[in-house]
């Protein structure tokens, strides 16, 4: 156990889950989508690194399905609007969103090798069309009137495009990188 990465993302956790994004802002899916970035691939990497011997029986293969199933399934208009309007929904697709996670990161990064980079990298993949296909839609999916994220009022269109946007960046940065590393090390010498 790694105490330091454990407290960081229980950190991470507290700010995310009771600043203004689940909040205040929880009708813009900006806000939705920092939300979501920074508990999928923030906090439960953290969480993977800090409990590197936690008790899963999950391999990179089934935890990417996993993964992949509840993020595209929480995008839905429906499950979206549910989660932006009732706080017990929005509790529910956050933990979610966490355990999910979790089951990634812990998978991947104890498989190790080329088997988890798979994993990582699908993600990376998947992260990339849904955050285009989001910032790109020609009308607005989540909401018809505006909303505030973090003190700025956004109108509809505007708000699902920097909300596919940081879901676009981050899943793209994050899990590519997580990857990569993966396949660094899988070719240094002796390994």
């Amino acid at each position: 156990m790694r105490p330091g990465f454990i407290l960081a993302a229980l950190a991470l956790l507290a700010l995310i889950w009771g600043g203004p994004l689940l909040g205040a802002d929880r009708a813009s899916f900006a806000a939705h989508m920092i939300a979501h970035m920074g508990v999928v691939a923030l906090a439960a990497p953290l969480l993977a690194l800090g409990l590197p011997a936690a008790p899963t029986h999950v391999g990179p293969a089934l935890a990417t399905l996993i993964e992949f199933l509840l993020v595209w399934g929480w995008h839905a208009p429906a499950l979206r609007g549910a989660a932006a309007t009732m706080p017990l929904v929005t509790v529910a697709e956050q933990a979610s969103f966490l355990a999910a996670g979790f089951l990634l990161w812990h998978a991947c990064l104890r498989a190790g090798g080329l088997v988890g980079a798979v994993g990582l990298l699908f993600t990376a993949m998947h992260m990339t069309l849904l955050g285009a296909l989001l910032a790109l839609a020609p009308r607005p999916l989540y909401g018809d009137a505006f909303v505030t994220c973090l003190g700025v009022s956004l109108a509809p269109a505007a708000d699902q495009s920097l909300g596919g946007t940081v879901m676009l960046a981050v899943g793209a940065i994050v899990y590519l990188a997580g990857g990569l590393a993966l396949v660094g090390r899988s070719l240094e010498p002796g390994r």
